[in-house]
C-alpha cells in the first residue's frame, strides 16, 4: 500500500481483516454448538445467521470499533439471530435437549466454553462421517460445516461446479435429516470402525491443499491447516487418539514442514532434489517425529504409518543424495502390501530408479497393475519423461513432458514441467 493511505487504510482495515480471520477460523466452530443446540433440520439457518453476524460485525466495528472481546460479541448475535427469526416464523424453539433454554445467559458460557465446543465439532465430524452417507456426501458436509468452505470454494477446489456442489449438499442434509443421524460421538466399540472415513477425508481434504494451486484463489493451504486442526482435535480425546490417527497427523505435519522450502525466493515450484532443507521446519519436525514414534507402541501399523515413514526418512537426510532409497522402497513395498495402488506403485517406480537406474524404473512402471487408470494423470507422464531423459532418450522425454503440461491446470507445475522440457535440448 502506497505511504499516503497507510495509516487511514490500515485503521479501516484492521475490522476487516479481524472478520475474515473469524470467518475462516470460527465460523465452523459457531456452526457446531449451535446445529448440536437447534439440529439438523436447522443447519441451513444456522450457516446464514452465522454469516449475517460476521457482515453485521463488519459494519458495525468499522462504525463504532472493535470490541473488547469481538468473539464473544459474534456469538452472541449468532445465538441472538437464530433465536429471533424462529420468533419470527412463531415457531417454538424445538431443541434436541429440551431442557436447555437457549436464551438463559449461563447456558451461552456454556454452549460455548472452549471444551463444550471441541465436543460440539467432534460430534459434527462423526455425524458428517456417518456409514449412512457416500463418500461424495461425507466430503462436501466436511469442507462446508466443519471447514467453513463456500460451495463455490469447494466446487473448485474438487474440480467440479458450484451448482453441483449446492445439489450435493442439500442431498446430504436431507440424507442427515431423513435418517435421523444424532449429532454424538460413538460408543467406544464402534470408534475405530467409524475413525476410518474421517481419517480418509482428513487425508484427501489435506492433500487437496497440498497440491500446487490449479489457478486463482483457491482454498489450498487452508485445507491443510484444516486438516492438521481437526486431527489434532481427533488427537484431544481418549478412545479416539488411535496409533492411526497419531501417524495420519504425523504425515500431515511433516508434509506441512517442508512446505516453506516447496518453492525457491521468486516462486518457483522446486523437484525434492532442488530443495534447500534448512528452509525446512524443523521444530515441527521434531513434533512430527515424535508423534509417529508414539503412534509406534501399538503392533498395528496402517498406510498412514508407512507414508509418514517415507517422508521421516526424507526428512532425516540432510541433502538429496544421502536419502536410504532402500529403506523407502521397503516402505512402498509394504504400501503395495497393504493398500495395493497405482499411485503407490509410480511413486515405488521412482526409488527403484534411484537404485537401480531408469531403466530399472521404466520396467516398475510397466509392470503396474491397473495402470491404465493413470492415463489421466500428469505425474505418470511427468515421471516417464524424467526416466526416459535420465536415459538420453531426449526426443521422447520431450515428448512425455509436453503431454504432462497438457494434464495440469496449474500454473506452477506447467512452468516446473516446461523447465524440464528445456532440459531436454532442441
Amino acid at each position: 500500500m502506497k505511504d499516503d493511505t497507510h495509516a487511514h487504510g490500515s485503521a479501516r482495515g484492521e475490522h476487516q481483516q479481524l472478520v475474515e480471520h473469524f470467518f475462516r477460523h470460527e465460523s465452523s466452530r459457531l456452526n457446531a454448538a449451535l446445529v448440536r443446540v437447534f439440529g439438523w433440520s436447522r443447519l441451513e439457518l444456522v450457516e446464514d445467521m452465522v454469516q449475517s453476524a460476521l457482515l453485521e460485525a463488519m459494519q458495525h466495528w468499522k462504525q463504532r470499533g472493535i470490541p473488547d472481546n469481538p468473539l464473544a460479541w459474534i456469538r452472541t448475535v449468532a445465538h441472538r439471530k437464530v433465536i429471533d427469526y424462529l420468533r419470527r416464523e412463531a415457531r417454538s424453539v424445538s431443541l434436541e435437549n429440551p431442557a436447555t433454554d437457549v436464551s438463559a445467559p449461563d447456558h451461552m458460557g456454556e454452549l460455548f466454553a472452549d471444551e463444550v465446543i471441541q465436543d460440539s465439532q467432534l460430534r459434527l465430524m462423526f455425524a458428517c462421517c456417518h456409514p449412512a452417507l457416500s463418500s461424495e456426501f461425507q466430503i462436501v458436509l466436511v469442507l462446508k460445516t466443519l471447514c467453513g468452505f463456500s460451495l463455490k470454494e469447494i466446487a473448485r477446489g474438487l474440480l467440479s461446479t458450484e451448482e453441483a456442489m449446492k445439489k450435493r449438499f442439500q442431498r446430504a442434509k436431507k440424507l442427515l435429516v431423513d435418517q435421523q443421524i444424532e449429532l454424538s460421538v460413538p460408543v467406544p466399540e464402534e470408534l475405530p470402525a467409524r475413525c476410518v472415513p474421517i481419517q480418509r477425508i482428513l487425508y484427501l481434504l489435506f492433500h487437496e491443499g497440498y497440491r500446487p494451486s490449479q489457478g486463482g484463489e483457491g482454498f489450498r493451504l487452508e485445507c491443510c491447516e484444516e486438516a492438521i486442526r481437526l486431527g489434532t482435535l481427533l488427537l484431544q480425546l481418549p478412545g479416539i487418539d488411535s496409533p492411526s490417527t497419531k501417524a495420519l497427523v504425523a504425515l500431515m505435519l511433516l508434509h506441512q514442514a517442508r512446505l516453506p522450502g516447496r518453492t525457491d525466493p521468486s516462486g518457483r515450484l522446486l523437484f525434492l532434489e532442488e530443495q534447500n532443507r534448512e528452509r525446512w521446519d524443523w521444530p515441527l519436525i521434531c513434533r512430527a517425529t515424535d508423534l509417529l514414534m508414539q503412534s509406534m507402541n501399538d503392533r498395528s501399523i496402517s498406510r498412514y504409518h508407512l507414508e509418514a515413514g517415507i517422508i521421516m526418512l526424507h526428512c532425516h537426510q540432510t541433502d538429496w543424495h544421502q536419502t536410504n532409497w532402500q529403506e523407502i522402497l521397503n516402505h512402498y513395498d509394504l504400501l503395495m502390501q497393504l493398500a495395493p495402488s497405482p499411485i503407490y506403485g509410480l511413486n515405488r517406480a521412482i526409488v527403484v530408479a534411484q537404485l537401480h537406474g531408469p531403466q530399472a524404473g521404466l520396467n516398475a512402471v510397466a509392470q503396474i497393475d491397473d495402470l491404465h487408470t493413470l492415463t489421466k494423470y500428469h505425474l505418470l507422464d511427468a515421471t516417464l519423461g524424467e526416466l526416459h531423459r535420465k536415459l538420453g532418450q531426449n526426443e521422447i522425454a520431450r515428448c512425455y513432458f509436453q503431454q504432462a503440461i497438457t494434464k495440469t491446470d496449474s500454473p506452477d507445475e506447467k512452468e516446473m514441467l516446461h523447465r524440464r522440457v528445456a532440459m531436454c535440448g532442441g
